[in-house]
């Protein structure tokens, strides 16, 4: 993965709960040989009670964490390292947010259906996101835009596949 500005510096794997974004993202970052960052690690106490009592966060709840998700893009971009970061980014807003914390942002959005992503999460144990507020992630969803820095894939298909699928499109770009 070039870090020089001229393609992208910090991949962001995007989707739902339960699409596979910490696992892909993983993946991704140890095949491109770059910094990995689950989102979730740096949601605050607060965000993360409010989610496992099966409250919505809302934007205001957000702010401070995508703040510092900007600030972790801005560093790796300006630091010329470049990572692999794995966040919801359910919002084309927050994608904006992010593309201005750093040249060359660019999107895998892992699209999954409701009732799959259901399923997934209601098998996952220690996870403070609980399965009832999966509904709440897709009522705020803004699919990746054509215009936007990325692509979109099945998140039903297997994460490596779907890794190096990703290392070859990122190769690619611009």
């Amino acid at each position: 993965m070039r870090t020089d500005r001229a393609g992208p510096t910090v991949v962001v794997v995007m989707g739902v709960s339960g699409s596979g974004k910490s696992t892909v993202g993983q993946l991704l970052a140890q095949r491109l040989a770059l910094p990995f960052l689950d989102a979730d690690d740096l949601h605050p106490a607060a965000n993360r009670a409010k989610m496992a009592a099966g409250r919505p966060l809302d934007d205001g709840d957000r702010r401070p964490w995508l703040s510092a998700l900007a600030g972790w893009i801005r560093e790796a971009t300006d630091s010329g390292r470049g990572g692999v970061m794995a966040c919801s980014a359910l919002k084309r807003a927050y994608r904006d947010l992010f593309r201005e914390a750093g040249a060359g942002v660019w999107f895998l959005y892992l699209a999954l259906d409701p009732t799959a992503a259901a399923r997934r999460v209601a098998l996952r144990t220690g996870h403070f996101m609980p399965p009832r507020l999966e509904d709440s992630q897709y009522d705020v969803l803004e699919p990746l835009e054509p215009d936007e820095a990325g692509m979109t894939v099945d998140a039903a298909t297997a994460p490596r596949t779907i890794a190096e699928e990703a290392v070859r499109a990122v190769s690619d770009a611009p």
